[in-house]
C-alpha cells in the first residue's frame, strides 16, 4: 500500500482545531496501520505561527521544501479570511497538482481567493457563507452540509466538522474499520453523514415574532406524530387556514408542510442514531404513518434508506 503524505498548511490567525483536529486522525489512522500516511505541516517561510487563540505551532518545513502531498489541507480561523498573499499564492501553483485538495471551516476563504473553487459545490462555516457566496460568485456555496465531497475536492464547515471529513477520507482510504478504530480512541461517532445539516431545524430556520405561531413551531417539534396539516396547525394558531399559511411562511421562511417534513425527518434520523425501535416504530413515532412512507422521504431528502442509514450512522460508543 503506498504511503499518502499529508500536508497542513499554516498560517498566522489559523484556528487551532481546524489544525489538531484532521491531524489526530490521519496520525490515529498512521499508528492503526503504520505506513499509512505521511504527515506534514508547513508554514509560508517555515516559521512558527501564532493561532487565533494564541497558540504558538511550529511547522515541519516551508511551503517552498514541501513534498508533493496526496491529500492537500486548508484549515481556516482569522488569518484565512485576511488572505496571506503568500499562502494564496502558493495554493494557486500548488493547488491542482494535490491528489486531494481539503478545506476545513474557512480555509474555503484561501481556496477561493486561489481560484481552486470556480464552478465547484463547497460549503464552510454557517456564518461566513454568504460572504464566500458575494466574494466569489463562480463558487457555488452552500451552507448547510457539514461537509461536501466534488470529486478530489473536499470542503467541510466548521471546527468538528474537519474530524468528520478526515473520518470519511480515512474511510476511503483504508476502510470503515480503520476508520471506525480512530473514531472511538477520539471518542467520537463514526456516524455524521456529510449532507447531515450544520444546524437543527429549530436553529435552521427563523423563530416567529408572534407569539401564537411560536407556540405551534415548538408543538410541532413535539408531536412529530400528531396531525399537523394546515388546517389543524391554523386552528391553534387561532387564524384561518389561509392567514395562517401566509403569516408562517411569511415569518418562518419556509411554508407549514415543509417545516413538518423537516421536522419528521430530523425526529427519524434522531431515532435511528440514538435508539434500538424498529423502523416501524420509529416511521410511527415521527409522523410517517409507515416504513414505506418513512422511506420515500428518506431517500429523496437523505439519498439513502431508514435501514442503510443507522447501519452507517449508528455505531455503538465506546465504555
Amino acid at each position: 500500500m503506498a504511503q499518502r503524505t499529508v500536508l497542513v498548511v499554516l498560517f498566522d490567525g489559523v484556528q487551532s482545531l481546524d489544525v489538531t483536529g484532521p491531524l489526530e486522525v490521519f496520525s490515529g489512522a498512521d499508528k492503526h496501520m503504520p505506513g499509512s500516511y505521511r504527515i506534514r505541516t508547513a508554514s509560508v517561510d517555515g516559521g512558527a505561527v501564532r493561532s487565533s487563540s494564541g497558540l504558538t505551532l511550529v511547522p515541519d518545513t516551508s511551503l517552498a521544501d514541501a513534498p508533493p502531498p496526496h491529500t492537500l489541507v486548508v484549515p481556516g480561523g482569522e488569518g484565512a479570511r485576511t488572505f496571506d498573499p503568500g499562502v494564496v499564492a502558493w495554493l494557486a501553483a500548488h493547488g491542482t497538482r494535490a491528489g486531494r485538495l481539503v478545506s476545513v471551516c474557512t480555509g474555503a476563504n484561501l481556496l477561493a481567493e486561489a481560484g481552486l473553487l470556480d464552478g465547484r459545490r463547497v460549503t464552510t462555516h454557517w456564518a461566513y457563507a454568504a460572504s464566500l457566496a458575494r466574494d466569489h460568485p463562480a463558487v457555488r456555496v452552500d451552507a448547510d452540509p457539514i461537509f461536501i465531497r466534488d470529486g478530489r475536492l473536499s470542503t467541510s464547515a466548521g471546527v468538528t466538522s474537519g474530524i468528520d471529513l478526515a473520518l470519511a477520507l480515512v474511510e476511503e482510504d483504508l476502510g470503515r474499520d480503520a476508520a471506525l478504530t480512530v473514531a472511538r480512541h477520539l471518542v467520537v461517532f463514526l456516524r455524521r453523514p456529510g449532507n447531515q445539516s450544520q444546524f437543527s431545524v429549530q436553529l435552521a430556520t427563523q423563530t416567529a415574532r408572534r407569539q401564537p405561531l411560536r407556540e405551534v413551531q415548538q408543538w410541532i417539534t413535539e408531536h412529530p406524530a400528531q396531525d399537523l396539516g394546515v388546517e389543524t396547525l391554523a386552528a391553534r394558531a387561532r387564524l384561518s387556514p389561509r392567514h395562517f399559511a401566509r403569516a408562517f411562511r411569511a415569518e418562518i421562511g419556509m411554508t407549514p408542510g415543509r417545516y413538518v417534513d423537516q421536522v419528521r425527518l430530523e425526529h427519524a434520523r434522531r431515532l435511528l442514531e440514538d435508539s434500538t425501535d424498529g423502523i416501524e416504530e420509529i416511521s410511527r413515532a415521527s409522523g410517517y404513518g409507515t416504513p414505506e412512507a418513512m422511506r420515500r422521504a428518506f431517500i429523496k431528502t437523505l439519498g439513502t434508506a431508514p435501514a442503510e442509514y443507522r447501519r452507517r450512522f449508528h455505531p455503538s460508543p465506546i465504555h
